[in-house]
């Protein structure tokens, strides 16, 4: 199976302390974002947890437990972008981001990293040439380090048109301009600019437009063939395997105010206040009329092609 730990929350960046306990004891339990008292129970070991997948805009918190790490599969997805606090309050700043990028790199190998330009947006302050430049000085400090980028045009979710309401879709004429650009500056750098469930537009540049978690990707990252039963999809015309993911919604301290994940930032707090470092929940703890069942773990390793099909880098 595989498991996800960030398309609620960045595990990395606030709670890498909470996943080491985890991994120490050998199973973490997921509240249903959609049927509160409905819990799941997974157990943490490689014999079923074929992939853990991250993703984050501050994978330093957990690199320095990189040995507990190390018995499993992984996957990176590390955000950088180039925006000020008036859009991301509380991100790290990007040079450090880099640092932690390429060092995380030299663990893993730097087809199990990718690198998110993710989102896109356009404001008087971050023009197209504002984006053009800062993709480019970022893809040239990681050259070598990622193979693959991740580039997203901004979705107005119902959160983040609360949270940034002056925020909108970026144009299809800016699109073009901009992927024309990134395309280029990506064959420069080595590195594959890659897009999600963003449409067939930017193919004609030589965008990969199949996405940003395909199986395909997923088994380059790791060098192993993964037979995976028919899986619900996320989302309508979405090719990523997802997992099954261990975060909770309203829990990321980041506060970019285009976030789907977050309704408000009280709700954050709330939640972080009731953060336990011991529990084997992410928020809170198990409580009276919850109902805990374990979850179906299966290996989707193919076992006779279980050798390394690349080498890390």
């Amino acid at each position: 199976m595989i498991l996800n730990t960030g398309s609620r929350t960045d595990i990395p960046a606030f709670y890498a302390d909470w996943f080491v306990r985890r991994l120490r004891e050998g199973f973490v339990m997921v509240r249903s974002p959609y049927a509160p008292q409905r819990i799941t129970r997974y157990i943490l070991d490689p014999s079923v947890v074929d992939l853990i997948v991250f993703c984050t805009k501050n994978p330093a918190p957990l690199l320095v437990h990189h040995n507990m790490l190390s018995p499993f599969r992984q996957f990176w997805g590390v955000t950088i972008t180039p925006y000020g606090s008036d859009v991301e309050p509380q991100t790290p700043p990007v040079a450090a981001v880099i640092e932690s990028l390429r060092a995380l790199s030299r663990i893993v190998g730097s087809r199990a990293v990718h690198w998110r330009y993710d989102p896109v947006l356009i404001t008087e302050t971050y023009t197209l040439d504002f984006h053009k430049r800062a993709f480019r000085r970022m893809a040239e400090q990681l050259a070598g380090a990622v193979k693959n980028c991740v580039v997203s045009f901004v979705d107005l979710y119902k959160n983040t048109q609360r949270n940034f309401p002056s925020v909108r879709e970026v144009a299809a004429e800016e699109r073009l301009a901009l992927g024309e650009t990134l395309a280029a500056v990506g064959r420069a750098c080595g590195i594959k600019v890659r897009t999600c469930l963003e449409g067939e537009d930017l193919a004609r540049f030589g965008i990969d437009t199949s996405g940003c978690m395909t199986q395909a990707v997923l088994e380059e990252a790791c060098g192993c063939r993964f037979h995976v039963p028919r899986l619900t999809l996320a989302r309508k015309g979405c090719s990523c395997l997802l997992g099954n993911d261990i975060g909770a919604y309203n829990t990321c301290a980041h506060f970019c105010r285009y976030c789907y994940a977050n309704a408000s930032a009280a709700a954050v707090r709330r939640n972080r206040a009731l953060h336990d470092p011991a529990s084997p929940l992410l928020v809170g703890s198990i409580e009276p009329g919850d109902r805990v069942q374990a979850a179906h773990q299966v290996s989707y390793v193919m076992k006779n092609e279980q050798m390394e099909l690349f080498s890390k880098n």
